[in-house]
C-alpha cells in the first residue's frame, strides 16, 4: 500500500510540490547564511516526493538552543506559510473518505514545515 500511495501522491501533486521545495532551496543555497534552511527545504523536498512510509522523530543529539532559534527564524522567514499551505491542503483532502490518507501526509508536511530543525526523517 505504500507504494501505490507514493505513486499516486506522485502523479498527483506530489512531484510539483518537491519541484517548489527545489526550487526554493536554489536561493538559499546561494548565501552562507540560507544554507542551513537550503538543506531544511531540500529535506521538506524529499518527504513530499514519497511521504507514504516516512517517519519524523526528533533528533536525539538536538542542537537545543541553536535548534530554537533556527526555527524561530524559519517561522519568521516563511516556514508559517508553508505549514498553512499544507494545513489547508490537508483539510480538503480530508473532506472525502478516499482523500483521508493524503491529509495525514499533509498534516505531516505541515509539522516538519512548521519546525524542521532538529528533525530526523526515517523510514518505517
Amino acid at each position: 500500500m505504500r507504494t501505490l500511495g507514493n505513486i499516486i501522491w506522485f502523479v498527483f501533486g506530489g512531484i510539483f510540490i518537491a519541484i517548489e521545495y527545489i526550487l526554493a532551496s536554489i536561493p538559499l543555497f546561494i548565501s552562507i547564511i540560507g544554507i542551513p534552511f537550503g538543506l531544511q527545504t531540500l529535506k521538506l523536498a524529499g518527504v513530499a516526493l514519497w511521504p507514504f512510509g516516512k517517519r519524523i522523530t526528533d533528533s536525539p543529539n538536538n542542537s537545543g538552543c541553536l535548534s530554537f532559534f533556527m526555527n524561530i527564524l524559519w517561522l519568521i522567514t516563511g516556514g508559517f506559510g508553508i505549514c498553512l499551505s499544507h494545513l489547508l491542503m490537508a483539510l480538503l483532502f480530508s473532506i472525502t473518505i478516499i482523500g483521508i490518507p493524503f491529509g495525514k501526509q499533509h498534516f505531516k508536511l505541515a509539522g516538519l514545515a512548521l519546525t524542521p530543525f532538529g528533525r530526523i526523517i526515517s523510514e518505517k
